[in-house]
């Protein structure tokens, strides 16, 4: 028997306040998940997160069936033990990293067949394999395997990519309620309790959406998601396919919007409806110097900082702002220290964690529009925000 469930206890407009319950711990949503691309958020430890409040992360299907390989993580106990890591985790399908391998795959009915990133051998990706691989890993939340396509695509590109996906859906859930029945130990799961969330695509096209929300739900999965965004469109045409997307999802399941989230993209998304969400904007960024405040973005390797003794944020409670000046973490970047990058994403994912409880807190006391109005001052739209393939 599965142990997922998720209720809604508060509500403000279209924005939910609610509690995922897996397996492996409950999660209070919204909610954002770091990504774990090879079972680690990079340049942290898993008492790091623990300590940071992290409730669930993303691992990566694609990266982790290349290697280690998932038979091996089976061998081993399964992906949360392999890893060291007994909360919820949630696992994609490989669907993102195969469309960011154009040069690399070809997509057809039964599958993708691609090469390997790492050493050029060919490997092939269908939905009962991406359902096979997870079961594997052992994941809390697997994600069935879809078409991405890039940005822009034409009516009939996406068209086409829709049946494909709901085609791959219907046998990716066929294939997932098989092995679950098969769940005793003489098939490949590892976690009997995993649930399956299936996904919407359709591009920019609303009536497209539509179709894909009524063939997903038709197919019955245990929840869904919105992926097919954040892959070059404007920004203001992501939130507008996210809000009429998210209308047409059920109430009494949890809502995934894909790969989105700029700290102004997770308060927009919520106030459409949206309740999970994943982003490497936090990490990358932090290695790269950029860090999130209160008052908008600092880029800590600038020389105005050379002599700065304040904390990246006075107002934030993490490590790094408790224990260091901006002086001494400039020069950390600029002498390639390691400790760069870990101090550095220990505060973007302290940041990302408090603003999800404060939207948390927001929708409970009726003030979300008070937070949006206040993100949109703190971080107006940037083209940089716009992630390209890769990037996830």
């Amino acid at each position: 028997m599965s142990s997922f469930n998720f209720s809604v206890t508060h509500t403000c407009g279209p924005a939910r306040r609610g509690v995922m319950q897996t397996a492996h711990g409950s999660v209070q949503t919204p909610a954002f998940m770091p990504v774990g691309t090879q079972g680690a958020v990079k340049a942290v430890t898993h008492r790091d997160l623990q300590e940071l409040g992290v409730e669930i992360i993303l691992a990566n299907t694609y990266h982790l069936y290349l290697r280690p390989g998932d038979e091996r993580i089976a061998r081993l106990g399964g992906l949360h033990r392999f890893i060291g890591w007994d909360q919820p985790i949630l696992t994609d399908s490989g669907g993102y990293q195969i469309f960011s391998l154009a040069a690399r795959r070809k997509i057809g009915e039964d599958g993708v067949r691609f090469r390997s990133h790492l050493d050029g051998t060919e490997h092939f990706l269908s939905p009962e394999r991406a359902v096979d691989i997870q079961a594997r890993l052992g994941s809390d939340i697997a994600m069935v395997l879809d078409e991405c396509l890039a940005y822009p695509a034409s009516h009939d590109e996406a068209r086409e990519s829709v049946g494909l996906t709901l085609r791959w859906g219907r046998r990716g859930r066929e294939r997932f309620l098989r092995v679950k029945d098969q769940a005793n130990g003489s098939g490949p799961a590892i976690n009997p309790a995993q649930v399956q969330f299936g996904i919407i695509q359709g591009g920019a096209f609303p009536e497209l959406r539509q179709v894909s929300v009524e063939g997903t739900l038709a197919i019955g999965f245990d929840a869904y998601a919105i992926g097919g965004l954040s892959v070059g469109e404007p920004v203001s045409e992501m939130y507008d396919v996210t809000e009429s997307t998210a209308r047409l999802l059920p109430v009494d399941t949890p809502r995934y919007l894909m790969g989105t989230g700029t700290p102004l993209d997770l308060v927009e998304s919520v106030s459409r409806g949206m309740d999970l969400f994943d982003c490497v904007l936090p990490t990358r960024n932090a290695r790269n110097g950029q860090l999130f405040t209160r008052l908008g973005r600092l880029n800590i390797k600038n020389a105005e900082f050379a002599e700065d003794q304040r904390p990246i944020d006075a107002d934030c409670g993490c490590y790094t702002c408790r224990q260091f000046t901006r002086a001494y973490l400039r020069h950390l970047f600029h002498a390639g220290e390691m400790a760069s990058a870990t101090l550095n994403t220990l505060h973007n994912l302290r940041f990302y964690l408090d603003t999800m409880h404060r939207i948390r807190e927001a929708i409970v006391f009726g003030t979300l529009e008070e937070v949006r109005q206040a993100y949109r001052r703190i971080f107006p739209l940037q083209p940089a925000d716009v992630m390209t393939a890769g990037d996830r």
